[in-house]
């Protein structure tokens, strides 16, 4: 008799498969992944399931959210734009790590949580997950974001860059 799965071994399969395809993202675009590199990243279709464009622009953005993509029409397959806050456009070494933290809900959508976005995105930058969220959490904190609490010990549910660093 084989066994049911559960929405608790779909997690974990998730988790497992984006922590896996950050690694080859690293491997294979690593160990630096730049601003130079990042169009050739959204047009690989073994990491980024639709087109993405970056543009930066504040105006879809929730306050204290640093990038978001949103889908160019009803249709996923029709691409997405990749919106990115502004303050940004002159620290573009810096732009990948947010957009690949927010490639995870590009590829997944809803299902995938915020401990899987900083999986992949430290995955792909050869960081520890520790070392990602420190690095997502200064970044949004230049969006002058007053309600920004310490991370939590254990941030497996915050969200950076939805809303600054937040328990979610």
């Amino acid at each position: 008799m084989s066994k049911q799965l559960t929405a608790d071994d779909a997690r974990q399969s998730l988790t497992g498969h984006v922590e896996a395809k950050g690694v080859e993202i690293y491997l294979k675009y690593g160990p630096v992944l730049g601003w130079e590199d990042l169009p050739r990243l959204l047009a690989d279709r073994a990491y980024v399931r639709y087109p993405c464009e970056i543009v930066f622009d504040a105006t879809p953005l929730l306050p204290g959210e640093f990038a978001h993509p949103m889908p160019k029409t009803e249709q996923p397959e029709d691409g997405f734009t990749m919106y990115v806050h502004p303050v940004f456009e002159t620290q573009l070494d810096r732009v990948p790590a947010l957009v690949l933290y927010q490639l995870v809900a590009l590829n997944y959508g809803g299902f995938a949580s915020a401990g899987d976005a900083e999986t992949f995105g430290a995955g792909a930058l050869g960081l520890t997950r520790d070392e990602y969220y420190d690095q997502l959490c200064e970044l949004a904190g230049q969006l002058g974001t007053e309600d920004t609490p310490p991370a939590p010990e254990d941030n497996s549910g915050c969200t950076c860059g939805g809303g600054g660093c937040s328990g979610g």
